[in-house]
């Protein structure tokens, strides 16, 4: 997607320090963090968001998946726990069109 933010990043139009990258993802550090460690862990290609996963193209969720635990060790949560976060839509706060997770550690997380 021309317009689409994380596009520009994944391809690195917009500079960006990766804390995680391969053939099929990237993850970097989250401007407004809620926590310590808040990483957005992204698909290179795009998907606007959950509701357009399918047969095709969910192998990435799965990729995204086995390497959170990579992500959470390199940044240090990997013992202490994490959580993995995906915001789907306006109303669940989904505030780029783009497929991400949010991995969020380094103090302990309460539910509402």
């Amino acid at each position: 997607m021309e317009n689409c933010i994380f596009c520009k990043i994944a391809k690195g139009e917009i500079p960006s320090n990766f804390v995680y990258e391969d053939d099929k993802i990237c993850a970097f550090k989250d401007i407004n963090p809620v926590a310590p460690v808040h990483v957005l862990i992204i698909p290179k290609t795009h998907i606007a968001s959950a509701m357009e996963l399918n047969d095709d193209n969910s192998g990435i969720v799965a990729h995204i998946f086995a390497c959170a635990g990579k992500i959470a060790k390199i940044m240090g949560v990997d013992e202490s726990g994490f959580r993995i976060v995906n915001n789907c839509g306006k109303d669940g706060g989904q505030t780029v069109g783009h497929l991400h997770f949010h991995l969020i550690g380094g103090k302990e997380l309460l539910w509402p």
